[in-house]
């Protein structure tokens, strides 16, 4: 049985259920601390979560991470091109690998090999495992928020 949807892109279907269950927002907000403890710049977190939302098409989480990227210093020049990164010259190769490995987790289901070794071996020259294991996490947390506000059409810039 389908059924349709009444409401638009622009309305909510629901209240974001990380606010509606009790413990939730709070569970988020302790992947989300120890993913920021572990020594990566906010700027590099911030863009990492708006590729992230850019490829999940979560405009909600496209937003929030634009406003947060803002606040960590980063230019508009580097948020108008996170999504083309390979094609601008404004990212890092420390931040290249971080958006490579956040495509590829991002992608799991794209190919057999989801996060092929030259991608693993990029991402280790640049980031120690304390370093990789707050990445890893803060991708998985940003999928977390896509996956919640995607499907019950979350508004940007309402927040939950």
């Amino acid at each position: 049985m389908t059924t349709s949807s009444t409401t638009t892109p622009l309305e909510a279907r629901m209240s974001n259920p990380a606010a509606l269950l009790p413990g939730v927002g709070e569970a988020i907000g302790g992947l989300v601390g120890a993913a920021r403890s572990g020594g990566l710049p906010e700027s590099l977190l911030a863009l990492v979560h708006l590729r992230v939302s850019l490829i999940n098409g979560c405009a909600s989480c496209v937003h929030g991470g634009s406003r947060d990227a803002r606040a960590a210093g980063e230019s508009d020049e580097r948020l108008a091109t996170v999504g083309v990164w390979r094609e601008a010259p404004w990212f890092t190769d420390a931040e290249r690998a971080a958006l490579d490995l956040a495509e590829h987790v991002t992608r799991l289901a794209d190919r057999g090999d989801a996060v092929p070794d030259p991608v693993w071996a990029e991402a280790t020259r640049h980031f120690d495992e304390p370093g990789l294991a707050a990445l890893l996490l803060w991708i998985a947390t940003s999928n977390l928020f896509n996956r919640l506000n995607v499907p019950t059409r979350q508004v940007a810039g309402t927040g939950w």
